[in-house]
């Protein structure tokens, strides 16, 4: 399976915070861009086999550019590296179109968005989105301290610098997040949107549930999962292909069905953007994903191939 990609120019590039590459990203003939919603993100083809996932950072109704936020990470696998280092002004970059796997509801009576650390960027669309569109919001972004935050400028000139809160570690307790004091005071249909690291977000998200807020009004976007590995091995069905292979102890789905000539297009490689997502058709998936919901899990009926395993000795997969 192939994907559709646009090539781009870096068009503009800083650095903000303690090492937040802020891209922009257009067509150098000036032609529009595809448009994309708030939440979505587009896949940077960085390498030959190096494909990393990015949410769009700027405002929907600008057609003339893409905006990202990377964050330069210690234990990068290769991706934000490599952007930070390679992606200069006039730098041309194939980009996918927009997918979007994080998407506003449309029926919230109000949103919360809550990003922690470079989880603001999905925000940041998103409230321009809403600010558009006349919903009720509010904004928060939490990070370790003012030097470590990016787009503070931006935050501070936006439409609805009103409606945005900074919350940072160093600073006094009163400008902390408070969880259930901001819940409290929120309207029945409520939605909560959370973005940033793992930790932050599972407490986020326990505190919403503990407080009553519904599991269908808190939705969750990771940029990083801690992926448990290695488990007993497996027989794998690729039905559509007629190829059978071996899941050993030590490999992933994805590394066994390339020996067999079958390529997964991928991109995180850590079970949090979807892209590998793959339709089960026989045998019980041993879910090890953060994509998939706790009732689509329970379902059984769709896997992410390049970290979730077996429950049953064959898995039969539409592949």
């Amino acid at each position: 399976m192939t994907q559709e990609t646009l090539t781009l120019t870096v068009a503009r590039r800083r650095v903000e915070g303690n090492g937040v590459l802020l891209l922009d990203l257009v067509d150098r003939a000036g032609r529009p861009l595809p448009p994309f919603e708030a939440g979505a993100h587009v896949d940077l083809h960085l390498a030959p086999g190096l494909v990393r996932q990015y949410s769009l950072c700027g405002d929907p109704a600008d057609r003339n550019r893409y905006r990202l936020g990377i964050l330069r990470d210690p234990a990068s696998r290769g991706g934000s590296v490599t952007a930070h280092e390679g992606l200069q002004e006039g730098t041309e970059v194939a980009v996918s179109l927009p997918r979007n796997l994080f998407p506003l509801a449309s029926d919230a009576a109000h949103s919360i968005l809550i990003g922690g650390g470079i989880g603001i960027t999905p925000m940041i669309a998103m409230a321009h989105a809403l600010t558009a569109s006349g919903g009720s919001f509010e904004l928060h972004y939490c990070g370790r301290s003012r030097d470590a935050c990016a787009f503070l400028d931006e935050l501070a000139e936006a439409a609805f610098r009103d409606r945005a809160a900074l919350h940072l570690d160093d600073g006094p307790a009163s400008q902390r997040l408070d969880l259930p004091a901001l819940l409290g005071s929120t309207p029945a249909g409520t939605h909560l949107y959370v973005c940033g690291p793992s930790g932050f977000m599972e407490w986020l998200i326990g505190e919403a549930t503990r407080l009553g807020l519904p599991a269908d009004h808190i939705h969750r976007e990771y940029f990083q999962a801690e992926a448990a590995t290695g488990g007993s091995g497996f027989e794998v069905v690729a039905r559509r292909s007629g190829k059978t292979v071996r899941v050993a102890e030590d490999e992933t789905i994805v590394q066994a069905l390339s020996r067999i000539g079958i390529k997964v297009q991928m991109s995180c490689e850590q079970g949090v953007c979807g892209t590998c997502l793959c339709t089960v058709l026989e045998g019980t998936p041993d879910h090890r994903d953060v994509f998939l919901t706790d009732e689509e899990k329970a379902d059984n009926d769709q896997i992410l191939l390049c970290c979730s395993r077996a429950r049953t000795d064959t898995l039969v997969l539409d592949i």
